[in-house]
């Protein structure tokens, strides 16, 4: 009976895992919005069935197999491009992402623990309990908020909600649907007038999310634009003897350009102005004699610094006489192992191959740079992912960003699902901005989105070309660029923890009630 038991056990919680790496599809293939939902309703369920520490073990099984399935990709950076050894860049993975989904672990113990058995209460602490997980994944440790839930539902009726609680509060909303739908479904097996409570909210909440789609923006006026994908191998990217040949494309595809903005993709230029200097040496002056006066602007990435002052990994402007002097864009946001090296793990970093691999911070408030008076707002590479900081830019709704320039290079991550799930992630950003954004990259996804998250232009990955289109400026600031310019993701955090406290306080004065009139 005890060996059938635990057979059971294990069989439960392999099937909540392939529900957590089921719902990965949802964050490439966004019309299969539904997939997140009815994946999180089923871990609900089970949840639902059992005990605190069950709930946890479950949910870690579920948010590790959903984080390992979404960024396995990893992988292929660190084994391929990195040089580390393939058992232990497997072994790293897997260790992030179990480490992440502790949080969810955590959650779902007390949800287990304190659940009440009433329906809109349970869902209300469900989606408290969630939000918080999330946000830690985003918060702590600088970060990490790939596969927020919210992202599944770029293209589904929740989308509409995204100017005005972001897509971490698309999450919460998600949790709290599924949550209803469990206890919908049991509830009408038990009678149909038992279901119409929560019948009732969940129809509320769709046609809210069918009629609810507001523009807080209005248009500032359109630039004509042109985006470079370079489209060079990773293990090419710094190869001397490649490097003449990209470097030859770029100055081509940069100067051949009519266009009022050019935007090169991350290290377009992989090299610091003094190295390019000796390898290239006429290339600057090139671009600088065609850009300086120019009534075009252009943008690209490339490293900066010297030994002394520290690098950053930066985007210029081209009109400059030298790279560094004028506009120029330092990275805020690093990526850990990648770009910075944490406290501690000097020895990790050690074991990969990485050139430049520890850069110095720039402004969170970085400026704009302004083209035919619009006010264009560079990010670099997976900064995207932090609506929240993005949205200081937008203290000032006077001189905040008009349109939004991400440059990445995801090429260290192959031809993998990276890329769609990128794309995604910056259309999630315009829905919380109401701004367009510019994605130049070296190997995709080049794309011109509008501000209603809509790609309207985009080149193929891994092709060489230039994508030409146009991008029409945006002025005003939603409530979500309102309220996260000026306090971060703190008005998420203590809605949540009022949530749970408010909910917590309510269940105490009921059993209290419940006793005394037992009495």
């Amino acid at each position: 009976m005890k060996a059938a038991l635990q057979r059971r056990a294990w069989l439960e919680a392999a099937a909540v895992a392939a529900l957590g790496a089921l719902q990965t599809a949802s964050f490439v293939v966004t019309s299969m919005w539904w997939l997140t939902l009815l994946c999180t309703a089923a871990l609900v369920w089970r949840i639902d069935a059992t005990t605190p520490r069950r709930a946890a073990l479950l949910a870690w099984c579920y948010g590790t197999a959903w984080l390992c399935a979404g960024t396995w990709w990893l992988f292929i950076s660190m084994h391929r491009y990195g040089g580390m050894p393939a058992p232990l860049a497997a072994l790293a993975v897997l260790a992030l992402c179990a480490a992440l989904s502790l949080y969810m672990a955590a959650a779902a113990a007390l949800y287990a623990r304190w659940r009440s058995g009433n329906a809109l209460g349970d869902a209300g602490l469900f989606a408290a309990l969630w939000l918080l997980a999330e946000l830690a994944r985003e918060l702590i440790f600088t970060g990490f908020p790939w596969l927020a839930s919210g992202y599944s539902q770029v293209d589904s009726l929740l989308a509409v909600l995204a100017p005005w609680i972001g897509v971490h509060g698309i999450g919460a909303v998600l949790a709290f649907v599924s949550v209803l739908t469990v206890r919908e479904v049991f509830s009408a097996a038990r009678g149909w007038r038992r279901a119409l409570p929560a019948a009732g909210i969940l129809v509320a909440m769709v046609a809210s999310a069918r009629f609810g789609a507001h523009d807080f923006t209005q248009p500032s006026g359109t630039l004509s634009v042109s985006l470079l994908q370079s489209n060079v191998a990773q293990d090419e990217k710094f190869n001397i003897e490649r490097l003449p040949q990209s470097l030859a494309w770029a100055a081509r595809s940069l100067t051949a350009s009519q266009a009022d903005l050019v935007l090169g993709p991350e290290t377009l230029i992989p090299l610091l102005p003094s190295q390019l200097a000796e390898v290239a040496p006429e290339l600057w002056p090139a671009l600088r004699s065609r850009f300086a006066g120019a009534p075009q602007a252009a943008l690209v990435g490339m490293p900066l610094g010297d030994l002394e002052r520290g690098y950053s990994n930066s985007v210029v402007s081209l009109s400059d006489v030298l790279p560094g002097i004028g506009y120029r864009y330092d990275k805020h946001h690093l990526v850990p192992f990648g770009e910075f090296i944490p406290t501690g793990f000097r020895w990790f970093t050690q074991l990969m191959d990485i050139p430049l691999g520890d850069f110095a911070r720039g402004r969170l408030d970085a400026p704009s740079f302004d083209v035919r008076g619009e006010r264009v707002a560079p990010n670099i590479c997976y900064e995207d992912l932090f609506g929240a900081e993005l949205a200081v830019r937008f203290a000032d709704a006077a001189q905040a960003p008009t349109v939004l320039a991400n440059v990445s290079n995801i090429g260290w991550f192959g031809d993998t699902i990276a890329i769609a799930q990128h794309l995604n992630i910056s259309r999630m950003r315009t829905l919380e901005l109401q701004r367009p954004m510019l994605r130049a990259t070296n190997t995709g996804a080049t794309a011109i989105i509008d501000h209603r998250g809509i790609v309207t232009a985009r080149l193929a990955p891994f092709t060489q070309g230039v994508l030409d289109g146009r991008v029409q400026g945006r002025v005003g600031n939603t409530p979500f660029a309102d309220w996260a310019s000026r306090w971060g993701q703190w008005p998420l955090i203590v809605l949540a923890l009022s949530v749970v406290l408010g909910l917590r306080v309510l269940v105490r004065v009921r059993v209290h009630c419940w006793h005394g009139g037992g009495r």
